[in-house]
């Protein structure tokens, strides 16, 4: 990682880039700024000689993980090799993304071509996943720099391996045959150095973690499976006699066997081309991360040089480990079963990957394999809003009575029925639904397809003894009452706790840049003093404009009136912001905008 402390990481260059603690971009365009200290590398325009920043460093193949944060309406970009750009602009809510806004592959330019046809090669994101000015998002780039001969002759192109922004991947393969305009260099390299824009606009990063990798790779070679007949547990490989032997040149099993009961030992030369600490990554695809207990189906082992590296235990399928290697040849064994099939884990794929010291993440010996004949099975929103029902994964927990709602304008959000907690937003296209219906849809869930803020997935309503009491994680007798449909398609959701009626709204605003949640309470009787929990997370912090930026400028919360929210500490050490409800002839209302 940059320490970014100071700028002693990068080429020298000019007064608009410096480091700082903390940096404010309106959400509006305002007046930003920023704070004295280190950690974040923020570029602000000058009257004159704005420059770009290049880093010391130079890289090859390589793996670019940071955040950044963009003012409204800003511009600017990443290079790598100072050639090939990752386009970075505030393309918050825009409907439909160009090569020119945040996570596209900037255009190619040619002035001889055509005219109106001069720029060409340029990529859209799939999907626009942006967040709001002032708020970090992240981008995480995989990157293979183009190749050479012995005379200097490119032999292969530049290609963007993967792109994601917000954990949502906007870019895949995409070749890129030369240096994109504007770029720094003209020509093309093995090497170069990671180049930021500086002359377009404001542009602040942070978390600048990169790994830099050679052409060098490791190779599996002379293989050969040895498979067996009742293998039940990983210890019986030791005395089991083997059905025969084969050559293989792909990890998988090719002996003859049913889909779902074989047992192999695979061996092969491991070939490493430098000296280092090796780390290794086994799926064994037929055993599924959930596995019920007392149905383990399958396990592995990896050794390497006769030392046990990786083991798949069977409570899942993945595992990973290290071993530190010498340069050259080694041995490998790998040996794994399966005894019986669950039918929701119909793959029988054995995936091993290998990263080190100057080598890219690889996965070895890959078969070919045919596409899914499934496609993705996804809902659509197009002039009103759609919902869908279904199991949704919140904070590693799946939650079992949720409905997603998705909003025109790209807008979505996701409910928990039985309990009235909001448990997601997310910005792009809507809801995934092929685990649903796929095979027998055992797992019911749907994905969501966008870039998710998990919330604090707690009752958003309760009655408090004070403002310092302690947040409930249930409320007793808490009943959904059931939703009716408004003119647009969004439901209304009806809710009862002890003495209250509760009826829930989301609407959108500002072409879906907010996301509006309203309560409407109504007593049976006196009201007790309820309280609504309106955020929770590691830092909340009122803004100069008057929102609460909450997680660590992942998302605001803006309220519209003369409302006095709280800001107090969990039990949890994090943040919680609370409203308390105003009364009026027993009924109360809370209102407040998730904007992100």
């Amino acid at each position: 990682m940059l320490p970014l402390e100071n700028l002693s990481e990068f080429q020298p260059t000019s007064s608009n880039w410096q480091i700082v603690q903390e940096v404010f971009y309106d959400l509006n365009g305002g007046k930003s700024k920023s704070t004295n200290g280190t950690g974040i590398l923020l570029n602000t325009l000058m009257k004159e000689d704005n420059q770009a920043i290049r880093s010391s460093f130079e890289h090859g193949d390589i793996e670019l993980d940071l955040d950044f944060m963009m003012p409204k309406g800003s511009n600017s970009g990443i290079y790598l090799q100072g050639r090939y750009e990752i386009q970075l602009f505030d393309s918050w809510a825009k409907q439909d993304p160009t090569y020119a806004d945040a996570g596209a592959i900037y255009q190619r330019w040619d002035a001889g071509r055509e005219k109106g046809r001069e720029g060409y090669e340029g990529r859209p994101p799939l999907v626009n996943v942006s967040r709001a000015p002032g708020l970090w998002q992240s981008l995480r780039i995989v990157f293979r720099a183009p190749r050479f001969d012995a005379s200097g002759n490119k032999v292969s192109n530049a290609k963007f391996i993967s792109v994601h922004q917000n954990g949502v991947l906007v870019q895949k393969n995409i070749e890129v045959t030369g240096p994109t305009q504007a770029a720094f260099f003209e020509d093309e390299q093995a090497v170069g150095p990671l180049v930021i824009q500086g002359d377009h606009g404001g542009v602040a990063l942070r978390n600048i973690r990169y790994k830099s990798y050679g052409s060098e790779e490791v190779t599996l070679k002379d293989m050969k499976l040895t498979y067996y007949d009742s293998i039940k547990t990983i210890n019986d490989f030791a005395k089991a006699n083997p059905r025969g032997t084969m050559a293989i040149d792909v990890l998988a099993h090719l002996a003859p066997a049913t889909r779902n009961e074989f047992s192999g030992t695979v061996v092969g030369t491991l070939t490493v081309p430098s000296a280092g600490e090796y780390f290794f990554d086994l799926d064994l695809a037929w055993v599924p991360d959930d596995t019920p207990p007392g149905r383990i189906n399958g396990a592995g082992k990896l050794y390497i040089d006769e030392k046990e590296v990786v083991y798949v235990d069977g409570v899942t399928g993945k595992a990973n480990g290290s071993i530190q290697l010498t340069s050259g040849v080694h041995q490998i064994k790998l040996n794994y079963f399966k005894t019986f099939g669950h039918w929701y884990a119909p793959s029988n794929d054995i995936t091993l990957i290998v990263e080190g010291k100057g080598v890219a993440k690889t996965a070895l010996n890959v078969p070919l394999r045919a596409d899914d004949p499934v496609g993705q099975i996804a809902v659509k929103v197009k002039d009103k809003a759609e919902m869908q029902r279904g199991f949704i994964m919140h904070q590693g927990e799946k939650r079992t009575h949720t409905m997603a709602v998705g909003e025109p304008g790209g807008a979505n959000y996701a409910i928990d029925l039985s309990s009235g907690e909001l448990l997601s937003v997310w910005r792009g296209d809507f809801v995934e639904t092929t685990p649903m219906w796929y095979g027998r849809g055992e797992t019911q869930l749907m994905l969501p397809l966008g870039n998710v803020i998990e919330l604090a997935g707690k009752p958003s309503l309760s009655v408090l003894a004070s403002k310092d009491a302690v947040w409930p994680e249930e409320i007793e007798d808490f009943t959904y009452e059931g939703y009716k449909l408004k003119k647009g398609g969004a439901p209304i959701i009806d809710y009862k706790m002890p003495g209250v009626r509760i009826s829930e709204t989301f609407d959108t605003r500002d072409s879906g840049k907010k996301l509006v949640h309203t309560l409407n309470l109504t007593a049976d009787g006196d009201p007790q003093q309820i309280y609504c929990l309106v955020a929770q997370g590691s830092t909340i912090d009122k803004l100069p404009n008057g929102l609460y930026a909450i997680d660590d400028k992942s998302y605001y919360i803006e309220f519209g009136g003369k409302e006095a929210p709280i800001v107090r500490d969990s039990a949890d050490g994090s943040k919680e912001l609370i409203l308390p409800v105003k009364w009026k002839d027993r009924t109360g209302v809370v209102t407040y905008s998730i904007v992100w």
